[in-house]
């Protein structure tokens, strides 16, 4: 059966995540002056948070820890690398973090034009993110790719994150898309490629950050604009 439904994940696929968190972030320490009250370099800082970070997303992923934790520790822990035990300072970072993010909506390179592209070849665009439900809808809204979508899913809708077959049953069923004309375009190898594969649609693996991770037959791309050679 021929593609019809295609489902973006949304962050560092679409909505350039990394790139906005590290501005949010460094806005926010030069404002509270970090460097100069606790000697700490902010490039350092963040390449901690980063590795911080990711670990936690990759716990709630595989349910281990809710938002909760998360929220409460990423700079929390961050901060105490660096000796500093603050949680008031850490819990600011976190509820301006989540605030101010949105002030800057970066796009991944080449995803406006493809979005475009695809919507001109009739696909029906659709999203699946295990981000927060809360500020899914809005990263769509303040960047201007709310537009090309028929659905939003978020890990929220429907409490279990990707690569929990039932978000993807959620989602198809929400698009009203049957598995064999659906395909899934996303940059994380266990929540995107093998969350699909294990629920049994078609996946193409974009890696944006060339892990060049291999996989016979796997359809995988470094750059937006080569999804034209998929479909």
């Amino acid at each position: 059966m021929k593609i019809q439904h295609i489902f973006f994940d949304l962050d560092n696929t679409l909505w350039d995540h990394r790139k906005n968190a590290y501005l949010t972030i460094k806005d926010l320490f030069e404002k509270q002056k970090i460097t100069l009250h606790y000697t700490i370099d902010f490039e350092a800082f963040h390449s901690v948070y980063h590795e911080i970070n990711e670990s936690l997303w990759e716990k709630i992923r595989d349910g281990l820890i809710g938002k909760e934790y998360l929220r409460k520790h990423r700079f929390y822990d961050t901060f105490k690398h660096f000796g500093v035990d603050d949680e008031e300072l850490s819990q600011y970072f976190e509820e301006h973090f989540l605030d101010k993010i949105l002030n800057h909506n970066e796009l991944v390179e080449g995803a406006e034009y493809i979005l475009e592209y695809l919507r001109s070849k009739h696909y029906t665009l659709h999203v699946i993110s295990n981000g927060f439900q809360e500020v899914t809808e809005r990263k769509c809204i303040l960047s201007g790719i709310d537009k090309y979508f028929k659905t939003i899913t978020s890990a929220d809708s429907i409490g279990v994150r990707k690569p929990n077959p039932k978000i993807f049953e959620y989602s198809l069923a929400l698009a009203e898309a049957s598995k064999e004309e659906s395909i899934l375009i996303g940059d994380d190898w266990i929540a995107d490629v093998v969350g699909s594969q294990n629920y049994g649609i078609d996946v193409i693996f974009f890696d944006v950050y060339k892990e060049n991770k291999q996989e016979e037959g796997l359809k995988a791309i470094t750059h937006l604009l080569q999804i034209k050679e998929y479909l």
